[in-house]
């Protein structure tokens, strides 16, 4: 899918391909990763605010403060992660335009 017809007919992957799928992998696992330690995070604050206990009531402001950068660190991994894929699309399009135009010639 995608990439280039070898000599036997299968179709190989261009390196474009692979270092892309890479990437993404790559920054979807960060973003999981993130996202897996804030669903840790939230079922703390639900335990301590289920305690009614004090002390625990008190540490879920940190860990609320916790989440909250968590987010914006999520959100700033799916910003990157658009422009990756952007730039890889783009890059694509600018090897599938030049091989056209040199079929031409």
């Amino acid at each position: 899918m995608g990439g280039v017809e070898a000599a036997d007919g299968e179709e190989e992957e261009e390196p474009c391909d692979l270092e892309a799928w890479e990437t993404l992998t790559k920054s979807y696992g960060e973003v999981q990763s993130v996202l897996d330690h804030n669903r840790r995070l939230i079922q703390q604050v639900n335990d301590n605010h289920r305690s009614k206990n004090p002390r625990n009531l008190a540490m879920n402001v940190e860990l609320i403060r916790e989440i909250n950068a968590n987010i914006s660190k999520a959100v700033g991994l799916y910003s990157d992660l658009s422009e990756n894929f952007s730039t890889v699309v783009q890059q694509r399009r600018s090897v599938a335009g030049k091989s056209a135009k040199g079929a031409e010639s």
